[in-house]
């Protein structure tokens, strides 16, 4: 007879008769914040005390890490639209890379963002009094989008996304299945069979995918609410590398296209817009800023100046010189 259970990886002692509810409160972990799964099942959090355990079982308990709404100074006739929600930031951030959670509120809070992205991660479970993401980031005032970081097959993707749901209750998701570990491209094969299965479950799913027209128009076909084509691989900085394809994907899609990952300053931000992106995701290039909380700000304002330039619509280019001031009347 098995005397131990598995928690988040760990073994520990098992005596018999527990319930998914008192082994939570042994640990100190406060039920309200967080998601189980017992041997690849979820637990829904009303079943949490009639659920009870038995020796050999395998839980993983987990919440959202870190992986501010704000009246914006620009007038945008069109608010940005996910889902059926409107949003008056179009700039969407993420919480990972910060030296602590204070940062991250303040990041976030200058950033002006609405929605901020967040990883699921198992709870530790030894010292389960560690602060959370959400004692700082209040998940009332900010739309939380838990994504699928670190997921490299549809399998992992789903099996996340469905945990995240019963933490927090949130259809609204990030897709993202990475083909390796060295460029973290997206694996569009798997990326489009994860969001099959999620659309089919009544997921909302904003896809990170390649910057390529056709794979961007297939996701939309199956149901992703917003496509979120790469600038550069993620975590790069080098900006957007391929503004046509970026420019193709915005032109044929019917739902929300929003720059995802390779920004790295604020130029890079406003050229998303000016190609008339509805927004753009980033995290490393405030986080990893040498001052994140100015950086935040500076993206905010990129985000703004990039959309009213191409709401204004652009002078023409010209191959010579076209004088400003008139002819007419020169001395």
């Amino acid at each position: 007879m098995n005397n131990h259970i598995i928690v988040n990886g760990e073994k520990r002692n098992f005596s018999g008769g527990e319930s998914v509810e008192s082994l939570l409160d042994a640990l100190g972990i406060d039920s309200r914040k967080v998601a189980v799964e017992l041997n690849l099942e979820i637990v829904p959090r009303s079943s949490y005390l009639n659920t009870r355990l038995n020796g050999g079982d395998r839980l993983e308990i987990v919440h959202f890490i870190g992986g501010g709404t704000d009246d914006l100074s620009v007038a945008d006739p069109e608010p940005l639209e996910v889902a059926g929600v409107s949003y008056r930031s179009r700039l969407l951030v993420g919480t990972g890379k910060y030296k602590d959670f204070e940062e991250t509120a303040l990041a976030i809070e200058a950033s002006g963002a609405e929605i901020v992205t967040v990883a699921v991660r198992r709870v530790n479970v030894t010292d389960p009094n560690q602060p959370m993401l959400v004692d700082f980031v209040d998940p009332n005032r900010y739309t939380y989008l838990p994504n699928t970081a670190g997921c490299y097959t549809a399998d992992e993707a789903v099996r996340t996304l469905r945990l995240a749901r019963e933490a927090g209750g949130w259809d609204l998701v990030k897709l993202e299945v990475l083909g390796d570990q060295r460029t973290l491209y997206p694996d569009m094969p798997e990326t489009l069979s994860a969001a099959e299965t999620l659309v089919s479950e009544g997921f909302k799913v904003m896809v990170y995918c390649a910057d390529d027209p056709i794979q961007a128009k297939r996701l939309e076909d199956t149901g992703c609410v917003a496509i979120m084509p790469l600038a550069a691989p993620i975590g790069s900085g080098l900006g957007i590398q391929n503004p046509v394809t970026i420019r193709i994907i915005k032109e044929n899609a019917a739902v929300p296209v929003l720059v995802d990952a390779g920004v790295g300053t604020a130029s890079d931000a406003a050229i998303a817009m000016e190609l008339g992106c509805d927004g753009v995701l980033m995290n490393t290039a405030i986080a990893e800023a040498t001052y994140p909380i100015a950086m935040a700000r500076a993206m905010k304002l990129a985000i703004e100046a990039g959309r009213l330039a191409y709401l204004a619509g652009r002078m023409p280019k010209k191959r010579y010189a076209d004088p400003s001031s008139p002819l007419a009347g020169l001395i």
